[in-house]
């Protein structure tokens, strides 16, 4: 199973580790893209800090990013499991999982990035800034830029299993699965139910969707489930105790459609 998840805004500082290696990560095939990505984004950041914080879209209270996306070369790093901060990544816990759920986690887990484009947990990466949302001045919007080298990689990471895609839609730009690995995938809505005036309403929030999706993939991991395909997967789901609703795709070349419907995180 391969499962596709965001990264988080917020991130880690600081790193002990050996500086950056872009020819260590996982995934070698988008190695010259990264290089490229982070070329340019090292060149903005070492310029015009008004022009950095805009192309990024942060504000000043956040300058101090700005000077660390300057020193990505140099910074220290730490794994990409623990680079990764926030409700989703907190819920997931990667660091607290046992030695067979995280080699599981390590084999099956890839976390989407605007810089790295995607990098297993094991990955030694510094912290950074740049969304899939930012148009550099030279490569332009990176959700566009990643396409290419993605669909060169990515249905080989795929294999034969099922694929299962819990990214945001921003990050969903850089890789869209086609033809028969977007049969076994399965796009995950996580949807919140309150009973209002006797109705039941469905909404998704922000908090729910995050803590679900991280809490759902650690489940999956600790119990060892090995889904051979879309459907298995959601009756693994629901053998772990998940209110699952899953429609599968009416013709070839689509992926399922899965929604976890929760009442409370």
């Amino acid at each position: 199973m391969l499962v596709l998840l965001p990264p988080s805004e917020g991130k880690a500082a600081g790193g002990e580790g050996a500086p950056l290696e872009v020819a260590g990560l996982s995934l070698p095939g988008l190695g010259a893209a990264r290089e490229a990505v982070l070329a340019e984004l090292i060149a903005l950041c070492s310029g015009d800090e008004d022009k950095a914080r805009e192309t990024l879209g942060i504000g000043v209270g956040l300058r101090g990013e700005v000077a660390k996306n300057a020193a990505l070369r140099t910074a220290g790093t730490r794994p990409a499991a623990e680079v990764y901060t926030g409700v989703l990544y907190d819920a997931l816990g990667l660091t607290t999982l046992d030695a067979a759920a995280r080699e599981r986690a390590d084999r099956s887990l890839l976390v989407f990035s605007g810089l790295w484009g995607a990098v297993r947990p094991g990955d030694a990466i510094p912290s950074y800034r740049c969304s899939m949302g930012v148009k550099l001045p030279g490569l332009g919007a990176l959700g566009v830029y990643w396409r290419e080298p993605m669909a060169r990689v990515l249905p080989e990471v795929a294999a034969s299993g099922p694929v299962l895609d819990l990214r945001s839609a921003a990050y969903a730009t850089a890789w869209k699965p086609k033809g028969e690995v977007a049969g076994r995938t399965a796009t995950v809505r996580v949807l919140q139910s309150k009973i209002v005036d006797g109705v039941e309403k469905r909404s998704v929030v922000s908090h729910f969707n995050k803590a679900t999706k991280g809490r759902m993939v650690r489940d999956l991991l600790t119990s060892g489930a090995d889904p051979k395909g879309p459907a298995e997967l959601v009756e693994a789901l629901r053998a772990l105790g998940y209110t699952v609703e899953a429609e599968a795709p009416a013709r070839a070349g689509r992926p399922w459609a899965v929604d976890v419907v929760v009442t409370e995180v």
